[in-house]
């Protein structure tokens, strides 16, 4: 019988505007993240790996950029691709 081995959890108080945390909450939810977001209490999110990390990343950074710096970062993207 093989030992089954835990991947650690870590759970962090993600800082965001009140106003967007319940769709960010959603987000994380679509991408099966677990987290907390009760009323009038922070936005709570286990990281277990880093694939949940990045994801995390990528949702807050959707939020907390402007849309300008946004559309720079995909024209660059699509720069670099042709």
């Amino acid at each position: 019988m093989k030992p089954s081995i835990l991947e650690p959890q870590v759970k962090y108080i993600v800082e965001v505007n009140w106003a967007d945390r319940w769709q960010i909450y959603r987000r994380l939810q679509e991408l099966d993240i677990p987290c907390r977001c009760e009323t009038n209490q922070p936005l709570t999110v286990e990281i277990s790996n880093p694939t949940a990390a990045i994801q995390l990343w990528s949702v807050m950074r959707q939020f907390t950029t402007c849309r300008q710096d946004l559309i720079g970062t995909l024209k660059k993207c699509w720069q670099y691709r042709t």
